[in-house]
């Protein structure tokens, strides 16, 4: 059986947000050090003096964006193509590509990112009002995404349906791994065109989504005490995938191989005989 590669998708940012909660909401920080600033956006050169003594009201997600809020502004954490948050103890040796740590007593919340696609950036105001945010789609488990929501947008694009529920402009973190699995689920081709599709189709792979994003959640749970061990892997679940990185192998329905094409540079995998 496949396996999720360590990509962070919503489930597993979620998954680091309810890890790390717990140990930092409420804690008065002490500052940050900054090991490397470059990543995708420059980190602050004033983080340090920006957190200094400030104590995390909320840890939040929207989207793949974690947000840790102060009684003004916050810090917007985002883990890129390879990145994760570590509790460890705060004098414990960094390792190579331990770019930045959050500190507070005794303990620091350490970001690694070997690919440098994260960053930490800081928001004098609502963190959830910050450019990268104000214009993302709705929470794909929330009431906003419904049948009718994205229907209404499909019925205007002309785009392939895998592309419509992976732009984060209409709903938030539905990655390349989940929008593969709830397109399998649907029964809808990748490449179907968008506005092409009828309603109960729509209505199927809103369920879909859900139901795919949702049992990566349940499954996460068991990975959250990796957020605590200084030795432990990224927290990120194994899954059981149903068509994500099985080239070749049979479906898990009709017994038909499994085929891969390349879709707007992402690998792409579906059913040719389930899949319409």
């Amino acid at each position: 059986p496949a396996s999720a590669p360590l990509m962070p998708e919503l489930p597993e940012v979620e998954t680091t947000r309810r890890g790390i909660a717990p140990h930092i909401q409420g804690r008065r920080l002490n500052g940050a050090v900054v090991r490397q600033p470059k990543l995708r956006y420059e980190v602050p050169a004033e983080l340090d003096r920006y957190i200094e003594g400030r104590i995390v009201e909320a840890v939040e997600r929207r989207g793949k964006y974690l947000l840790l809020r102060f009684d003004r502004g916050g810090l917007l954490i985002h883990l890129g193509m390879s990145g994760s948050l570590r509790l460890v103890p705060a004098d414990s040796p960094p390792r190579t590509h331990d770019h930045l740590d959050i500190l507070f007593e005794g303990r620091c919340l350490r970001f690694h990112d070997p690919r440098r696609f994260g960053l930490v950036l800081w928001s004098d105001g609502d963190p959830a009002d910050h450019p990268l945010l104000a214009r993302l789609g709705p929470e794909p488990l929330s009431d906003g995404f419904s049948v009718d929501y994205l229907q209404g947008i499909a019925a205007h694009r002309r785009i392939a349906v895998k592309s419509l529920i992976m732009d984060s402009h209409i709903v938030v973190g539905v990655g390349n791994i989940y929008a593969n699995e709830a397109l399998f689920v649907a029964g809808i081709h990748p490449l179907r065109r968008s506005d092409r599709i009828a309603a109960p189709r729509y209505g199927a792979l809103v369920d879909a989504i859900r139901a795919v994003l949702s049992r990566a959640l349940e499954e996460g749970g068991t990975t959250l005490r990796d957020f605590v061990r200084e030795d432990g892997e990224p927290g990120y679940f194994a899954q059981q995938l149903k068509v994500y990185g099985r080239t070749g192998e049979p479906c898990p329905a009709c017994g038909a191989p499994i085929a891969h094409r390349i879709v707007a540079q992402r690998s792409t995998y579906y059913c040719p005989r389930c899949q319409r």
